[in-house]
């Protein structure tokens, strides 16, 4: 089996296979057994959540289960209502559409997808000026999947058409290790369970992470010639990529470091802070500040961002410190 093929089977293909979001795939469950016994389906299903947690691989197991094809686009591809009657027109039955990002959807996309989702129906104008007609064209009995990482940016109407609304939060330490043994054992690759749990350890409790210092270190095993994935393995993998032992990269670091070093951990607005590490806002914001936020290593305030107790303890400093 080429290394491509594997690569690709590490998504689990059906519910049974997935790990985590034991709620979620309750849900699905339900969901899709209602389907086969109705023998089509009524809902629409949006995930929303952090990136790298398995939205576009539960989207895929859907389509799986429903025994349909998916046809997989993102919010920011359908420029114009021509490219979504376009990939409308191609699907069939019990098919996926599964749409990612879908809060950059345009708002002549977004409309026109209004009346698919309700009865499955595609307006279509043709013609110009007063001459201009709607034409309604019968679409397939298919299910919409929408994913996006800011439910907030979707608008109330696109929002109140979905049936079924779930949240995929991040992963538990021990479900990131199952994921983890799991990945290595489709990948051929020997792992000790103290290196799974170092590399949970270090995942962002995300699975896309986690599999992605897997297959690092899958590099350094091949290269090196070691005979399984080991503590000291990846003593030399975390020195390379630079990641401590609760997951934190240098960015990470150097944030930290900033408003406890340099703004004496005083409460400082989010530009200041970018400024003085030359990134931009949104990086800030959207790459650097979640993971600390979710970790318990910082609080907003109305005054600005600001280091708790526990990233201090972690730098090794004291508020007399400081």
């Amino acid at each position: 089996m080429s290394v491509n093929k594997n690569e690709e089977n590490l998504r689990p293909k059906l519910l049974k296979d997935y790990i985590g979001q034991e709620n979620i795939v309750k849900t699905l469950k339900l969901f899709i057994d209602a389907v086969i016994k109705r023998g089509k389906p009524s809902e629409h299903i949006l995930f929303y959540g952090p990136p790298g947690i398995g939205k576009t691989t539960l989207a895929y197991i859907v389509a799986n289960e429903l025994k349909g094809e998916i046809k997989v686009t993102s919010g920011a591809t359908i420029t114009k209502t021509g490219d979504l009657a376009a990939i409308l027109t191609n699907l069939k039955d019990n098919d996926v559409l599964f749409i990612d990002e879908i809060h950059r959807l345009p708002k002549p996309v977004e409309e026109m997808l209004y009346p698919v989702m309700e009865e499955y129906s595609l307006d279509i104008i043709i013609g110009k000026g007063p001459s201009a007609r709607t034409v309604r064209l019968p679409v397939p009995r298919i299910t919409i999947i929408g994913a996006t990482t800011k439910l907030a940016l979707l608008s109330a109407p696109l929002r109140d058409r979905f049936g079924l609304l779930l949240r995929i939060d991040y992963y538990t330490i021990p479900e990131i290790e199952r994921i983890i043994k799991r990945s290595a054992k489709i990948l051929g690759i020997p792992i000790t369970s103290e290196a799974a749990s170092q590399i949970a350890l270090r995942a962002r409790k995300t699975p896309r992470l986690a599999n992605r210092i897997l297959k690092r270190a899958r590099d350094i095993l091949e290269v090196d010639k070691h005979i399984e994935i080991d503590e000291k393995l990846l003593g030399k993998l975390f020195t390379l990529l630079e990641i401590d032992e609760i997951g934190l990269i240098d960015l990470d670091k150097e944030y930290l470091k900033t408003l406890a070093e340099k703004f004496n951990n005083q409460p400082i607005g989010v530009e200041t802070i970018a400024s003085a590490l030359s990134e931009d806002v949104r990086t800030v914001e959207e790459f650097i500040e979640p993971y600390l936020l979710q970790i318990g290593f910082l609080k907003k305030t109305s005054r600005g961002r600001q280091l708790t107790f526990k990233a201090l303890k972690h730098l090794k400093l004291t508020v007399l410190d400081i």
